[in-house]
């Protein structure tokens, strides 16, 4: 596969654009599939990110996949909850203070054909990248702070 890594990253640089200038009005759905705006804190730099991100509802939760597009490498993103799992979501108008965890490995049998259902490329991603992609429950939570 040719390395379309550049094309990745500025589409989700105009998708987090139109996101955050719309309100979500434009950009919370990419072709069909809700897409949220993550945002946490660097596990480095301490400096704010916003990264969006397909998901799926489940019950009063959200579900995301740390696919990173099928690479070897987990997603920065993940890192960094792994790092401080206390994050703040958009999705359309609405912001949600959650706190992040890796589905268990029940919970991961029973979304991962939900979520392949949602995103077919999901199953590529899985056997491309040689390591397990984490499925990452979003959970409401108390303001981080």
């Amino acid at each position: 596969m040719p390395n379309i890594r550049w094309l990745l990253a500025l589409i989700t640089r105009v998708q987090r654009w139109l996101y955050l200038k719309t309100n979500g009005a434009i950009g919370a759905s990419f072709f069909g599939i809700g897409m949220l705006l993550l945002t946490n804190v660097g596990r480095r730099t301490g400096h704010q990110r916003i990264t969006p991100l397909l998901y799926i509802d489940d019950a009063d939760r959200w579900v995301v996949v740390a696919s990173n597009a099928g690479d070897a490498k987990p997603p920065a993103w993940w890192l960094n909850l792994e790092a401080n799992p206390h994050a703040r979501i958009q999705i359309r108008q609405q912001h949600h203070d959650v706190k992040a965890r890796q589905a268990t490995p029940e919970e991961a049998q029973r979304l991962w054909p939900v979520l392949t259902d949602s995103y077919r490329w999901f199953r590529g991603y899985r056997e491309r990248a040689g390591r397990e992609i984490p499925i990452v429950i979003l959970e409401r939570a108390a303001p981080a702070g």
